[in-house]
């Protein structure tokens, strides 16, 4: 097994590197007759793009999508779909230095020991260049749950001890930031201008939701929605953690407090994140993801060469002080892949099952 593939019904694969010719993905089972196009997916990679802000890498990449296979008459085909995206402002010399030493905090020293030769050049494979081909990918998933009335939307929820309230998701696009608090977004800009001034960087978190979702998307055991939700956010560069629902919160809560009463109208709470026994309950699913703040800082640090001699390393290049600036697309790319894929599998064990799926929902007081 190679690990570069994810999911079952709706499987994508991802290839490319870096600093390579291109990345690129080609996802198997994605229903026929869906309309899609390369401008429904550069609109979201537009929204992960490097220089949005200057807190960013400002590595500048058109991110064009060519679509080589699966699509006839802007539908697919129910063929594999094949997404090509050419790497155009690639600098394999921008890490020349840095060929026979480890970068501490990055996977570097994992890969080397792992195939005994590795891409040095940005860190290949590992690098969140890869994420190119999961937002594509992502955004096909995306228009396939539009047609059955989802909504995945994602946000800024903490960038180091500043944390943002989900005020206004409207304002989640009207800023580079991906900030639900628009009467905050002076104050980011302005902590984010202090970590990038001390020539450091820092940590952040991803809150996403997505609504309409119905009752009965999981697996049971083993395959539990909740267990691919955190698998599929966790495979993303600098991941650290996920939470579904109140996540850790729960460690000071009481039974009494947490479990979701349920009433005539729907659920009275949503404590559980949307998933009950690992199965959609048809409320809003919520979950967020943790990203520890990025390795690759002008501060000099002590490592070692190949050769296991000591050195001093100090990373040049284009680099994101906060990487979470930029995950909002693809902590929702990963949501709609894990959704889709369960969608379909449902589909193909439960088409005769019928749902009441007004029973599920949340009455108005439960927001």
């Amino acid at each position: 097994m190679s690990g570069n593939s994810f999911g079952q019904a709706f499987r994508v694969t991802t290839f490319g590197e870096s600093h390579g010719p291109a990345v690129g993905a080609v996802i198997d089972g994605c229903p026929p007759g869906l309309a899609v196009s390369p401008e429904q997916m550069e609109a979201e990679l537009a929204r992960r793009a490097t220089g949005r802000s200057r807190f960013v890498s400002q590595r500048r990449e058109p991110d064009r999508v060519e679509i080589l296979s699966g699509l006839f008459k802007g539908r697919t085909t129910g063929t594999p779909l094949a997404l090509l995206v050419r790497n155009a402002d690639a600098r394999r010399k921008d890490y020349a230095a840095l060929s026979d030493v480890f970068r501490p905090g990055h996977a570097d020293a994992t890969y080397q020991a792992k195939y005994g030769h590795r891409d040095w050049s940005g860190g290949g494979r590992a690098s969140a260049r890869e994420t190119v081909a999961r937002v594509a990918a992502g955004a096909v998933a995306r228009a396939f749950l539009a047609g059955q009335g989802v909504k995945v939307q994602g946000w800024l929820a903490a960038v180091g001890d500043m944390t943002f309230a989900c005020r206004d998701l409207d304002a989640v696009e009207a800023n580079p930031y991906f900030c639900p608090d628009p009467g905050q977004v002076e104050a980011l800009e302005e902590w984010l201008n202090m970590i990038w001034k001390s020539a450091d960087s820092i940590g952040a978190r991803v809150g996403v939701m997505a609504t309409g979702v119905p009752p009965g998307l999981g697996e049971p055991v083993f395959d539990k929605l909740d267990a691919d939700i955190a698998r599929a956010m966790m495979s993303i560069p600098a991941a650290k953690g996920v939470e579904i629902g109140d996540g850790f919160s729960v460690v000071t809560q009481r039974g009494s407090e947490h479990r979701d009463a349920m009433t005539p109208r729907g659920f009275a709470s949503n404590h559980a994140g949307g998933i009950l026994g690992g199965i959609s309950s048809g409320q809003p699913l919520v979950a967020s993801v943790a990203f520890k703040p990025t390795s690759s800082i002008p501060q000099p640090v002590d490592s070692v060469n190949q050769n296991g001699e000591a050195v001093a390393v100090k990373v040049g290049g284009r680099h994101d002080p906060c990487v979470g600036l930029r995950a909002v697309p693809i902590v929702e790319a990963m949501l709609c892949l894990v959704l889709a894929d369960h969608w379909l599998r449902d589909r193909g064990q439960n088409a005769g099952v019928t749902r009441d799926r007004n029973y599920y929902r949340m009455n108005s007081n439960s927001q």
